[in-house]
């Protein structure tokens, strides 16, 4: 079996190429994912998967979970396929997104942000890392499947979701449409790592009021600028008190395991007068187990506690707004994690490490609201996801798609 499957990616890498090829030429940004999964939707039909295309509805949108920017979602489906299995065995979700960030300044990329250049046997353009290249392995393991005659006793569910990257509407949607399994594996760009476990996040804004004044006599006026700098301060300290609190070793690599980043900050009108409010946003880390209720109320906490008379008598106004996304955490000892890493460490002759995510994923939506265990594990560097000259090495793609072949006949068993 080793050898087959072995052999069958080193004679299909090239359909894989060019499979990722199609997949990172679409210009797949919030609101214009059609075209992408009308590529999907052809390659599961010819997976002979039975294919259900949908778009995030009402249901969703009224979700306490739904955190989207948007309500329209036309032209932005969801493609799952469903392959049933013989019987008996264990279900298995694959849970990949389509949608990309925006490539950002052309001029910063070497070539065209869409091309699919192959260069070095790496594969560039926006989405090839973040994460087209993981899902072309999941797909070429189903293909790899099919064309071995391979049959499996539990059922496969392959899910090609958009809105991944503002806060996991998509996957919400599959959730709600009655699509749970026995165990889900993302194949986000881990760099061939696995996180059983991954933070949290949400969006925050603050909003720090003082007192206008002519800058000529701008000890008249409170500056918000300067309170600023004391929320500024209770958030570092915030965030360094909870990050001490985090001894899980899956953390060790990680300097700041659940970080508060402060994003953007906007203030004052007119250089010649003294500053009556300043805006902050940012992203709150929120750690794996922890309720996200909790998190807010530690914000909130810090933010009451600010020294400072103009502050305590002027609170600083709290908003969560914008994307989020769940915390989640599977147990190190959760059997598809010890199956992946056999698979892994056979084809590859090399140790699976095992690390918490620095990220959030669609998989603390799968794990929590679907009760489906996810991992994530795919190919690609973390480190480029988001950047310009994005790329993923092919090799390493078609690496990812055979230990899935075999850690899906494994999980699922053959039928």
């Amino acid at each position: 079996m080793d050898e087959m499957v072995s052999k069958w990616m080193e004679n299909n890498k090239e359909y894989g190429t060019e499979l990722l090829q199609s997949l990172v030429r679409c210009d797949s940004v919030q609101g214009n994912e059609a075209r992408v999964q009308e590529i999907v939707e052809t390659e599961l039909r010819r997976l002979e998967l039975e294919v259900d295309r949908f778009v995030p509805g009402e249901e969703t949108i009224s979700h306490p979970s739904f955190c989207a920017n948007r309500t329209d979602f036309s032209n932005s489906p969801n493609v799952v396929g469903v392959k049933k299995g013989t019987g008996g065995g264990r279900s298995l979700i694959l849970n990949g997104h389509v949608d990309v960030v925006p490539p950002g300044n052309k001029e910063d990329w070497r070539a065209d942000p869409y091309s699919g250049e192959v260069r070095d046997g790496k594969l560039y353009g926006r989405g090839s890392t973040d994460m087209k290249g993981g899902n072309t392995s999941m797909l070429l393991a189903l293909k790899c499947l099919k064309d071995l005659g391979i049959s499996l006793k539990g059922d496969i569910i392959f899910e090609s979701v958009v809105e991944e990257e503002s806060g996991g509407t998509g996957t919400l949607a599959t959730i709600q449409r009655g699509y749970k399994a026995d165990a889900a594996l993302i194949p986000e760009p881990t760099n061939m790592k696995v996180f059983p476990k991954q933070q949290g996040s949400m969006w925050f804004r603050l909003k720090i009021n003082g007192q206008s004044a002519h800058g000529g006599t701008r000890y008249e006026g409170v500056s918000a600028l300067e309170k600023s700098v004391h929320v500024i301060e209770a958030i570092q300290t915030l965030e360094r008190t909870r990050n001490e609190k985090i001894t899980d070793p899956l953390y060790k690599h990680i300097s700041i395991p659940v970080p508060i980043n402060l994003g953007t900050i906007k203030g004052g009108d007119w250089p010649s007068s003294v500053p009556d409010q300043v805006m902050i946003e940012g992203r709150m880390g929120v750690i794996p187990g922890e309720a996200l209720q909790d998190a807010k109320q530690a914000m909130a906490n810090a933010l009451s506690s600010i020294d400072d008379e103009w502050i305590k008598q002027h609170p600083v106004d709290l908003e969560w707004f914008g994307a989020r996304w769940l915390p989640g955490e599977v147990s190190v000892e959760h059997p598809l994690l010890a199956i992946l890493q056999q698979n892994y460490e056979e084809s590859s002759g090399q140790e699976l490490k095992v690390e918490a995510s620095p990220w959030g994923t669609d998989g603390g939506l799968l794990t929590q609201i679907a009760e489906t265990p996810s991992l994530v594990f795919g190919p690609g560097e973390t480190a480029l996801a988001h950047f310009s000259n994005e790329y993923i090495d092919i090799n390493q793609m078609m690496l990812a798609a055979e230990v899935y072949v075999h850690t899906i006949i494994e999980w699922c068993g053959k039928g």
